[in-house]
């Protein structure tokens, strides 16, 4: 109701500030407790999720509300994503709401005020709740897989887990990270930085892939230690969509990318099977889109430009919709469930 009523105001203002008041919201509100573990707790790489639903990098850039984003119900934060150093990212505007399409475009660019702030708040947070740490490179640097080492190094004392993201439109060249020899270098070199007791890795993969692409990538993480792929990350298609921010430049999230990210998704599923589990993001707005997502492959699913249209009650709903689906199919866990489609 009141996400109702604030949203004409919100919706008035260009699309960052209004991203900055809500930040700004979240920090001065009461804090909730982070969800326990319940029905829909399920186990990836180690780490119990008190339930199947997170919030994506990129709505806390800076980790400065994970408590709160956790207080809304999600059953994980994911801070992010976070370079080296401080970057001021693309000139505005660079965010732009496709409000009749449901969607969002965005060429942030890795705006963040860099690991050293991110990693003192992070260590000041009691170790409650699932809280991840999306690391990336800086757009000027001359070794990128240096910069992804620092970020793990940096993080990994107060991340539950890290996900190294190659995949955003926004820095130029990052996604070339992709590639076979560039995707095993950079793998392979994470692999060697990791320590015992350190916090898994995840990898968050685009959506844009060729023929042949979903065969290497799953070859490379598992061959590496990856621990859970995330698919997938904004799109630089363009489906028919007829707001009239639509030809802007940069990444497409949101509903018109649901299809795209559950077709890959699916792909993924068919060549990993269950060695590697997938987190779903893209499009996903219900609790039966949600429910789709899983039984199409994902142990865990994301999701952000949702809530941009449907407010910070969106968690608790879909969670709420994934218990009574999960008991209506007959399946006494969200890990039954995964890849039954």
């Amino acid at each position: 109701m009141l996400y109702r009523l604030a949203a004409p105001a919100l919706f008035a203002l260009d699309p960052e500030t209004a991203h900055r008041l809500t930040i700004a919201g979240l920090r001065i509100a009461p804090t909730l407790s982070p969800p326990k573990p319940g029905p829909l707790a399920t186990s990836v790489a180690g780490i119990v999720f008190p339930n199947p639903v997170g919030l994506a990098a990129g709505f806390d850039k800076d980790a400065e509300v994970p408590d709160a984003i956790l207080g809304l119900g999600f059953g994980f934060a994911e801070a992010g994503s976070i370079t080296p150093r401080p970057q001021p990212g693309n000139p505005r505007p660079r965010l732009f709401r496709l409000t009749g399409d449901r969607a969002v475009i965005n060429r942030m660019g890795f705006n963040n005020h860099g690991a050293a702030a991110a990693l003192a708040r992070l260590a000041r947070r009691p170790r409650t709740g699932v809280v991840g740490v999306n690391v990336g490179a800086n757009k000027d640097s001359p070794d990128r897989i240096a910069d992804y080492l620092t970020g793990i190094r940096t993080f990994a004392p107060v991340a539950d887990y890290l996900t190294v993201n190659i995949s955003s439109p926004n820095t130029p060249g990052l996604r070339d990270l992709q590639a076979e020899g560039e995707l095993a270098a950079l793998l392979s070199a994470i692999a060697a930085e990791r320590r015992p007791g350190d916090p898994p890795v995840f990898l968050k993969v685009a959506p844009d892939l060729s023929d042949g692409d979903h065969e290497r990538i799953v070859r490379a993480a598992v061959d590496n230690g990856i621990a859970a792929l995330i698919v997938a990350n904004t799109t630089i298609t363009r489906p028919a969509l007829g707001s009239p921010h639509a030809a802007e430049a940069g990444g497409l999230s949101g509903a018109p990318l649901h299809d795209l990210a559950l077709a890959q998704l699916r792909r993924f599923r068919a060549i990993a099977g269950g060695e590697l589990p997938l987190i779903g993001v893209g499009g996903i707005a219900t609790a039966d889109q949600a429910w789709q997502r899983i039984r199409a492959g994902a142990s865990l699913v994301q999701l952000y430009s949702a809530l941009v249209y449907e407010g910070p009650g969106l968690a608790r709903r879909i969670v709420r919709g994934l218990e009574q689906r999960m008991r209506r199919d007959g399946f006494g866990s969200i890990a039954e469930a995964v890849g039954t489609e």
